[in-house]
């Protein structure tokens, strides 16, 4: 069948261009054109009239799907619809035509008056604008002007990431990108934007772990809320002065080096509106009374004990004049009967005798 194919074409491009089949056939003069037949005019580019002679071989058919103009059952699409690309792909030992709107991977894209096709990349190409242009290079390949090399020019350095030829790195920077862009800096450096510092700029913090300067996260607070009722030791009565107390919630903490929060409690004295509690104000006069009545007992207790007091004074007082009266009625009462002794001593006289002279 492939054989037959490529007889036919032969066939048909001898007659376009030698002219050498001077009269059409009674079969090709009384076929009727589809398009013209329905008022609309022949398409006569290139694609649609090899469109049309591969439709009179038998196994080509031009009521394809997925953007095939005509087709076969053994090779798949033959040709493509305007603006697609015709793609072969190999299996086993035949290549079967698909349509794509674009080529794929290691891939060009031709175009032309006939057809569009996908035109493999250069073998160390992993990806390409044309047969000249790389634009991604194979492992082992490096890009430098559109070309894949083995090896980069004296300034330049390979770089088996981009698997580009880039400059070489700034004496800081560990690894880099190309306009000396740094990508990871040496031990002890922080990295921001593409450069690396000894100490982060303004408005930025060191981060240890990442060996990043981030930016500094400051504190943000929402709006006050309302003041709670006046209140004292939980009650809102009963006193004369109490305390209104109000918050607001931290929208976004700080970070380590950022501003800190400023307070979010706050109060302020007020003055209870009911100084009495309801229910309580018999109580407190009994309360008053009370205190008064124990502060009067407290004042009795005291002027009486201090009046036992005087009065145990006065006895141990009076104790004393008495003993000291009995003492010297003793003492006197002593004298007395030494003196009646003496005396009668001095009147009786011995026997026969008188009172001694």
């Amino acid at each position: 069948m492939q054989l037959q194919l490529i007889s036919f074409v032969l066939i048909l491009t001898c007659m376009e261009y030698t002219d050498c089949q001077q009269q059409p056939s009674r079969h090709r003069q009384n076929k009727p054109n589809p398009e013209v037949k329905e008022g609309k005019k022949a398409n006569n580019s290139p694609t649609a009239r090899y469109a049309r002679q591969l439709g009179e071989i038998p196994g080509v058919s031009s009521g394809c799907q997925g953007g095939c103009l005509t087709c076969s059952d053994y090779n798949g699409c033959l040709s493509c619809k305007p603006r697609l690309f015709i793609f072969l792909e190999r299996n086993g030992m035949r290549q079967i035509g698909v349509c794509l709107p674009s080529c794929p991977s290691g891939f060009y894209g031709t175009r032309s008056p006939d057809r569009n096709t996908c035109t493999k990349c250069r073998p160390e190409c992993d990806s390409c604008f044309n047969k000249n242009l790389c634009m991604r290079c194979r492992a082992g390949y490096y890009l430098h002007l559109g070309k894949c090399q083995e090896s980069c020019p004296e300034s330049l350095v390979c770089s088996d990431t981009q698997r580009e030829c880039v400059p070489k790195c700034p004496a800081d920077c560990d690894a880099c990108l190309i306009n000396d862009t740094c990508t990871r800096c040496r031990p002890g450096l922080y990295l921001l934007l593409g450069k690396c510092h000894h100490v982060c700029p303004d408005e930025f913090e060191p981060n240890d772990k990442l060996m990043e300067c981030s930016l500094q996260v400051h504190c943000e607070v929402g709006e006050w809320g309302e003041w709670s009722p006046c209140s004292r030791s939980g009650k809102t009565c009963g006193f004369k002065w109490g305390e209104e107390t109000r918050t607001r919630e931290v929208v976004q903490f700080p970070s380590a080096y950022g501003k800190p929060c400023p307070p979010i409690w706050e109060k302020k004295e007020c003055v209870l509106k009911r100084r009495r509690c309801p229910g309580q104000g018999k109580g407190r006069k009994g309360e008053r009374r009370g205190e008064r009545r124990n502060r009067d007992n407290r004042r009795d207790k005291d002027s009486q004990g201090e009046g036992r007091r005087e009065r145990k004074k006065d006895r141990e007082r009076e104790r004393g004049e008495t003993g000291d009266r009995e003492d010297s009625e003793n003492r006197n009462k002593t004298e007395q009967r030494r003196r009646r002794g003496q005396n009668r001593d001095l009147v009786v006289s011995p026997e026969g005798g008188g009172p001694e002279q």
